[in-house]
């Protein structure tokens, strides 16, 4: 398992449609991705559980990946928030 600290930087957090982008890109990946928000441990692959997190522009969260394809899995997701989902 691998983790890394992100910076939530997309001016709307993660509402429907970056947690759509979020969900449907992690959903490639074979390993379980996770985002550690405060004492929240949501589950990347469900676009209802991202949203429910209620992850706020500016928040700091941990992204962890466990599995085969982890390195790839944080590579790629780290990247796609890093770029604020499509609405930067």
């Amino acid at each position: 398992m691998i983790s890394r600290k992100i910076m939530i930087t997309n001016p709307s957090g993660l509402h429907l449609r970056p947690a759509g982008v979020l969900s449907t890109l992690a959903m490639k990946y074979k390993s379980d991705i996770r985002i550690l928000y405060g004492e929240k441990n949501v589950v990347v692959k469900s676009v209802l559980n991202v949203m429910a997190a209620g992850i706020k522009t500016g928040s700091e969260v941990t992204l962890t990946c466990d599995g085969a394809d982890e390195k790839e899995a944080m590579d790629g997701i780290s990247k796609a928030i890093e770029d604020g989902l499509g609405e930067k």
